[in-house]
C-alpha cells in the first residue's frame, strides 16, 4: 500500500530537480548565447580588418557605431578600416578621439601616429610618439619610430629602431623591406642588399623587396639577377629595373641588352621597355 506514496514522492522529487535543471539548463543557454554572439561579433571585426575589403570595413563599423555610438572597440575597427581605406584624414579625427577618450591606450595613440605619416604629416606623429610610455614596446611603436627618424634622416636612430623592430616580430619582411629601402636611399647598396635578401628569406613572393634587390645589386654594378623564386612576369620586370639602372649609371650598351631580354621574356607585350629600348636604338650608344 505504500508503493503509490512512494512513487508520488519519487515522481514529485524527479519533476523538481527537472525543474531545477531547465531553470539553470536556461539561464546557461542565455548565457551561452550571449557569449556566442560576442564572440561571433569579434570575429566578424577580425575579418572586416584583415581580409575584407576596405570599403566593406567601413561601411559595416558605421552601421555598428550607428547601434552602439558609444562602442570603443567599434571606433577602433572604423578609425583602422578608414586608414586601410586610404582615407587617413577621417582615421586620424578618430584616432585623436580614441586616443584622448578616457578608454585611450598607447597603442590608440600608436595608430593615430601612423595614420598621421600616412597623411603626410611627420611632425605631429613625431609628437605622439613622444607621448607613448617608454615601456610601451611593440613592433608597430618601433616601425614607426624608424620612419620617423628616417624622415629627419638621423640615420643612426632610424637603424637602431628598424633593429629593435624587426625584433620584435616573427614576420619581419615588410620591416627588413623599409629599412633596406633607407639603405638605398643612403646609397649603401651593400647593406641595402643584405636586408632585401634578409626580407625575401621570411616572404619569398614580395615583389617589391625583389625590385628592391634588383636595384641595391646594380647599384654596385651586379646586373645579373639575383637566385630569387620569380615568375617570368617578374623576371621581365626586375630585367626591366636593372636595365634602368644600368642606363642611369651610364652603362647603355648593358642596358639596351636588358632591355633586350625584359621584351623577350615577358609573356605578354611589355610597352614600357620596348619604347624604353625604341628609344635607346635610336639614340647615339656608347661603350658602357
Amino acid at each position: 500500500m505504500r508503493h503509490p506514496v512512494i512513487v508520488a514522492l519519487c515522481l514529485g522529487a524527479a519533476t523538481l530537480a527537472a525543474g531545477c535543471n531547465r531553470t539553470t539548463s536556461d539561464a546557461e543557454v542565455k548565457r551561452a548565447v550571449k557569449e556566442a554572439g560576442v564572440v561571433e561579433e569579434n570575429n566578424i571585426s577580425d575579418i572586416m580588418l584583415t581580409v575584407a575589403d576596405p570599403n566593406e570595413a567601413v561601411s559595416y563599423f558605421t552601421r555598428t557605431l550607428e547601434e552602439r555610438p558609444n562602442d570603443v572597440t567599434a571606433k577602433r575597427g572604423l578609425a583602422g578600416s578608414l586608414v586601410k581605406a586610404k582615407r587617413p584624414a577621417e582615421a586620424i579625427k578618430l584616432w585623436t578621439e580614441i586616443a584622448e577618450g578616457p578608454e585611450g591606450t598607447p597603442d590608440d595613440r600608436v595608430q593615430l601616429a601612423d595614420a598621421l605619416i600616412r597623411d603626410n604629416q611627420w611632425k605631429p606623429a613625431e609628437a605622439q610618439l613622444n607621448r607613448v610610455p617608454p615601456t610601451h614596446e611593440t613592433y608597430e611603436r618601433y616601425r614607426l619610430e624608424a620612419m620617423v627618424a628616417d624622415y629627419n634622416k638621423n640615420w643612426k636612430k632610424a637603424d637602431s629602431f628598424y633593429e629593435t623592430a624587426a625584433g620584435l616580430t616573427t614576420r619581419p619582411a615588410n620591416v627588413l623591406n623599409n629599412w633596406g629601402y633607407s639603405k638605398l636611399n643612403r646609397r649603401d647598396f651593400a647593406g641595402a642588399e643584405k636586408l632585401f635578401t634578409d626580407a625575401l628569406k621570411y616572404d619569398g613572393t614580395m615583389f617589391t623587396a625583389k625590385n628592391n634587390l634588383v636595384m641595391a645589386r646594380a647599384g654596385q654594378r651586379k646586373y645579373d639577377l639575383p637566385i630569387v623564386e620569380m615568375t617570368q612576369t617578374e623576371r621581365a620586370m626586375l630585367l626591366y629595373t636593372a636595365a634602368l639602372t644600368a642606363i642611369k649609371q651610364g652603362d647603355l650598351q648593358t642596358g639596351k641588352s636588358l632591355l633586350r631580354d625584359a621584351v623577350e621574356t615577358h609573356p605578354q607585350h611589355f610597352d614600357e621597355a620596348a619604347r624604353a629600348l625604341a628609344a635607346l636604338e635610336g639614340s647615339p650608344v656608347s661603350q658602357g
